[in-house]
């Protein structure tokens, strides 16, 4: 295995880094004009955008963003710029609030997460020079914005013509992943990142009625051009009930009747479940933790994904881009009251149970008509395959949808408690605002603890190496030392609190391996101390003889083994490390 991943390397090596000058051949492009052009500022007008004085083709680098939106924000009394993070090469993060006085709630939008997928910062600098000097002040009256036109700006300026092959402009564009090469939209619930951190700080301060992620995404191809998701999404995965039911029977209608006025084709977000066979369908799946839509529906935060489609041609997705988030201040101003009385209802909401984990449904939830593309599929003499070639040319299919239903349901405890010795843990805790009290002394505590069965460690992913594992739950009265914390689920964070400490969560720390030292056993019995041990248990126990005989019958590369087979003693004597495997955080019932 060493030796293939070593050859396999030294030829990628070898490769002439520079083999392929051409952009990726895209599939062909559908016409497209629409209402939302006359969006598009004259050619020469004072506060045009540098995007639309670049006729779509480039987008500004970070400085160049910066300059234009402090000449703006120095002209209208509307905006204001603020700091709230450093990156870890030294960039200021920003936003712009576009505002008429205190008191009204706010729509955060935040662009470049993933900064090769800007879309959102030249739709928001746009909709900003309309806000301050183009007759839409009155967007203001009932709510502000909040406009973060670069969150991930270290990848920003990681730019390139070859940062995104599937994707059709702009010429430049940056990388998707921070200078640690960590993905921040993989980051909400660990919140390794100094960008995230300062996100999580500033949502924190400002708490919005409404966060919209703004992304593109590729895959296949279709005719939609403006996609998006949330938790509670038909009525399906939402823990924030009242602000799911919000989003999906108030906003999403207005998106839908906004866009499609002006000229574009809005569906909810195209996850193939095969991009080389289309019509196996689309997963519709309830959005993890770690994701923003899946930690703003744990965190009780309204919060939408919005996915243009990569293969649209940026002016198309920027306009897009501007109508969808024009349409959430309008949605949110109109319908304050509800969307409040909303949140209020689902941060006052205490759920005796949660769902950690989906698993596939066995049949289709649903079936839509789909506005897909057609294709046919070709011999490629590179892949010795047969691949996909897209066509250009519309097609409407009966496209089926697979969802998931709960695979663990966990009732939820009184508290958490977290021992002093895992102060990375209490410091995420603290990131995310979840409440917890110190003690300041020992204290013995009867706890549900959970013993790992069989632990394994995947593949390296965002700077960890997850952890799999069985689980085992155990009574045990366990003495907190002093510094310890106890987390109650009896609070408005309590099933992010879950979501970060429950076992058996698919993104808990615990499965990004954040208790590391739990896998280490650091004493050990020498086979002259053992052997002589475990002839006498024999002797003496006929249960554990019989058991040890179960074990020889079941399985012969144990009975074959002489150190197995003292050590499967060694685990059944007081000797043997108690604390082995067990998940330091215990549950309070």
């Amino acid at each position: 295995m060493i030796l293939r991943v070593a050859t396999s390397f030294a030829l990628l090596a070898a490769a002439p880094v520079h083999a392929q000058t051409q952009p990726a051949p895209l599939p062909p492009v559908l016409p497209w004009s629409g209402a939302s052009e006359a969006l598009v500022a004259k050619p020469g007008a004072r506060w045009i955008t540098p995007v639309e004085a670049a006729g779509f083709e480039t987008t500004p680098d970070y400085a160049a963003t910066r300059a234009w939106i402090e000449r703006l924000v120095a002209a209208s009394p509307l905006l204001t710029i603020h700091s709230f993070g450093t990156t870890l090469e030294g960039r200021d993060l920003y936003y712009v609030r576009a505002s008429k006085g205190p008191g009204k709630p706010v729509v955060l939008a935040q662009a470049g997460i993933h900064a090769g997928e800007i879309d959102g910062k030249d739709a928001g600098m746009m909709l900003l020079r309309d806000i301050a000097f183009g007759g839409k002040d009155a967007l203001l009256d009932q709510v502000d914005l909040v406009f973060v036109p670069i969150f991930n700006a270290d990848g920003h300026e990681r730019s390139s013509p070859w940062s995104r092959p599937n994707q059709r402009g702009p010429r430049d564009q940056g990388w998707r992943t921070n200078a640690q090469n960590l993905n921040l939209n993989r980051d909400y619930l660990k919140a390794d990142t100094p960008e995230m951190r300062a996100m999580l700080a500033l949502i924190r301060r400002i708490d919005p009625a409404l966060y919209l992620d703004l992304h593109v995404t590729d895959g296949t191809d279709y005719q939609y051009d403006i996609t998006y998701d949330f938790n509670g999404l038909y009525g399906r995965y939402g823990n924030s009930v009242a602000i799911g039911r919000w989003l999906d029977e108030r906003l999403r209608p207005a998106f839908d009747a906004a866009l499609t006025a002006n000229g574009h084709v809005p569906g909810m977000y195209v996850d193939a479940i095969d991009n080389r066979d289309p019509a196996k369908g689309i997963a519709h799946n309830p959005d993890a933790a770690r994701y923003s839509t899946g930690w703003g529906d744990l965190a009780r935060v309204p919060t939408v994904l919005l996915e243009t489609h990569s293969l649209k041609p940026y002016r198309q997705r920027v306009l897009g881009t501007y109508v969808f988030i024009e349409t959430a201040l309008r949605t949110v101003a109109r319908e304050r009251s509800a969307l409040q009385t909303a949140i209020a209802a689902d941060r006052a909401a205490r759920p005796a149970e949660t769902v950690l984990a989906w698993k596939e449904a066995p049949e289709p939830i649903f079936t839509m008509t789909f506005k897909g593309m057609a294709h046919d599929s070709y011999r490629s003499p590179a892949s010795g395959r047969d691949e996909l070639r897209w066509l250009g040319r519309p097609v409407t299919v009966k496209m089926p949808v697979f969802g998931q239903v709960p695979a663990i349901a966990n009732r939820l405890p009184k508290a958490w408690w977290v021992p002093a010795s895992a102060p990375q843990v209490i410091e995420r805790l603290r990131v995310q605002g979840i409440a917890f009290e110190t003690i300041e002394a020992p204290r013995a505590v009867a706890l549900d603890m959970v013993r790992l069965q069989e632990p394994k460690l995947g593949s390296a992913s965002e700077g960890h190496v997850p952890l799999k594992a069985g689980y085992a739950h155990e009574m045990r009265t366990e003495t907190m030392p002093a510094g310890s914390v106890r987390v109650p689920s009896d609070q408005p964070l309590g099933l992010l609190a879950a979501a970060m400490l429950e076992a058996e969560s698919p993104d808990s720390l615990l499965a990004w391996n954040y208790f590391p030292a739990i896998l280490m056993r650091t004493e050990y019995i020498e086979g002259y101390a053992i052997a002589p041990m475990a002839d006498a248990m024999l002797a003496r126990d006929p249960a554990l003889k019989r058991a040890f005989e179960a074990k020889l019958a079941a399985d012969p590369k144990f009975a074959g083994d002489a150190d197995a087979r003292l050590a499967w003693f060694y685990a059944r004597t007081p000797y043997y490390d108690a604390r082995y495997l067990l998940y330091p955080v215990g549950r309070e019932w």
